[in-house]
């Protein structure tokens, strides 16, 4: 690179090395940059940026180059603190040069794939693939087929959403679209050539023009890095992408078997509210019950099967969707007949405010956006003066028909604009807004991310709680109360009254019961999201609860 900055030095233009990017950065307690002015914060970023600047020799002239002030300190240009640049550079050779320059991007054979592999492996234990081919296309296709034979579990439906969800490897075409670019910013521009043929009745004239954006080189490698950035940060997209779909496939099966697992309770209820309803009508036909203790019988059947349809709807639309998160055609699966068990303990996370801003997918997102942002900044900041800068070389011969003479003419040209109305303040304004703006959004999701991180383990703790005690209190004093009732009853003790309601309530027990559970394994998802990102925690919600305490507490009354 020195030798090319020789060569531009020889066609007039002078370059820095150094320039000194506003808005230093420097790491806080959790790792967030803050900002700051440039140099008066300890660990001040400076960006190598490549800037064009006029240069007050004449073309062509031999100098010396001065060093270059940044911070105080003299900055020379590597190679070129006792040279002298030669006062001539054919132009030929500068192109050639050019097309010989090292350094450009080529395409890598997993499209980028290895940090959404890494990301998968490490935080979900599975596998992911981008299906750039027939043969890895097959290869997944025999996985989900392996993994559908037998009934689903958690973690299976997670990877067969990995491999199956055709929105993923949209999200991984997204991904190789963004490679293309960052392969396209790293290659030279190309020259432009013309030919021009003009002929008359005495002469015959034909110039040949070719000409390169020496600007455009000369920010090539910023403009390369800021391309590298941006790539960095369509990888972590694809990854926060696939940690998203994971969650999601996770929430949408355990609401599936919570469904499931109610529509069955329901079912059994609904058996013996059946058979007790025929009972009551029988023996109201003999005269031994009456109207009041039979119509309350059949209002507790009418209720169940009400309750019963309900249930097996939302079971029918949460299967659907999940469904739609494991990307099926063939709805030939099978699902549990019921939730997992809850672990012997919850987990313990001392640390957890800190682990997620160190492993938050979006935040690492958001620090790639300042360093680009900063490197933009820098880019503007060199080229607000001259934006367009061309050098070309031009040769025109001219042939007397009449005479048989040739001449022959050599010459260059250059061209640049002249700052006079516009000198750059606005872009240059911009650039620097977008980067306090970039600042400002960092350390606000820095703060949202602690945020998210407590409340996600409190969720998780609480709903832990709960479900261990319905399981392990409400659960076994609600048998003893409906076997003490029911033996009542048969002892003539107590009335049908009675016993109906502690059949309401025990129905409402167990749909409560088996919401615990299922708000657990949801907050366990929203944890797990918190922590390590992939979208916004919604496991819970208010509107999806199935109540059945409210038909307990106003059917029989």
């Amino acid at each position: 690179m020195q030798r090319l900055i020789a060569l531009l030095r020889g066609q007039n233009i002078a370059l820095i090395d150094d320039v000194c990017v506003p808005g230093a950065l420097h790491s806080d307690a959790f790792g967030v940059a803050t900002q700051g002015r440039p140099g008066t914060l300890k660990g001040s970023v400076f960006v190598k940026v490549p800037v064009l600047q006029r240069s007050t020799r004449s073309v062509g002239a031999g100098f010396k180059p001065a060093p270059t002030m940044c911070h105080g300190k003299q900055i020379w240009p590597a190679g070129t603190r006792n040279s002298i640049v030669p006062r001539h550079v054919p132009l030929l050779a500068l192109i050639g040069f050019i097309a010989l320059l090292p350094g450009c991007q080529t395409f890598s054979a997993d499209g980028g794939m290895d940090v959404v592999t890494a990301i998968a492996g490490r935080e979900l234990k599975k596998d992911v693939v981008a299906m750039r081919d027939p043969r890895d296309a097959e290869a997944a296709r025999a996985k989900v087929a392996a993994l559908l034979r037998r009934p689903l579990t958690a973690d299976s439906a997670v990877q067969i959403a990995l491999l199956n969800n055709r929105g993923l490897q949209a999200a991984y075409n997204e991904l190789g679209l963004a490679e293309t670019m960052l392969v396209q910013s790293s290659l030279p521009p190309n020259p432009t050539v013309s030919v021009s043929y003009l002929s008359g009745s005495a002469e015959l004239e034909i110039e040949k023009r070719i000409v390169a954006s020496i600007l455009a080189l000369a920010t090539l490698p910023v403009r390369s890095e800021i391309a590298a950035d941006r790539f960095h940060q369509a990888q972590l997209r694809a990854a926060e992408e696939t940690l998203r779909l994971a969650a999601e496939t996770r929430r949408a099966y355990y609401r599936a078997v919570a469904g499931i697992e109610l529509a069955n309770f329901l079912r059994q209820a609904k058996s013996g509210a059946e058979t007790a309803s025929v009972l009551a009508k029988r023996l109201g036909e003999s005269g031994a019950l009456n109207k009041l203790d039979q119509s309350r019988e059949h209002l507790f059947y009418a209720e169940i099967t009400a309750q019963l349809a309900s249930a097996r709807q939302r079971a029918a639309g949460e299967r659907e969707r999940l469904v739609r998160q494991l990307g099926l055609w063939d709805l030939e699966f099978k699902l549990p007949e019921a939730l997992p068990a809850l672990p012997g303990q919850a987990k313990t996370l001392a640390a957890i405010e800190k682990d997620a801003v160190r492993r938050r997918v979006d935040l690492k997102i958001a620090r790639i956006e300042i360093a680009a942002l900063a490197k933009t900044y820098g880019l503007t900041n060199a080229t607000r003066f001259v934006n367009l800068f061309e050098v070309g070389g031009a040769t025109r011969t001219t042939k007397d028909k009449i005479a048989g003479t040739t001449i022959r003419d050599r010459g260059f040209d250059i061209e640049f604009q002249i700052p006079i109305f516009d000198g750059g303040e606005a872009r240059l304004r911009q650039a620097e807004l977008a980067y306090q703006q970039s600042v400002n959004l960092l350390l606000e999701r820095a703060v949202n991310v602690r945020s998210e991180a407590r409340s996600a383990y409190r969720a998780y703790r609480s709903t832990y709680d709960l479900a261990a005690h319905y399981r392990g209190e409400i659960l076994p004093l609600r048998k003893i109360v409906s076997e003490e009732t029911l033996l009542r009853y048969n002892a003539m003790q107590i009335d049908v009254f009675m016993l109906l309601a502690e059949a309401r309530q025990r129905i409402s027990t167990g749909s409560m019961a088996i919401e615990a559970q299922r708000d657990f394994w949801l907050a366990g998802t929203d944890l797990d999201t918190a922590v390590v990102g992939g979208g916004v925690a919604g496991g819970m919600s208010e509107g999806t609860r199935t109540t059945v305490s409210g038909a307990a507490e106003t059917g029989g009354h």
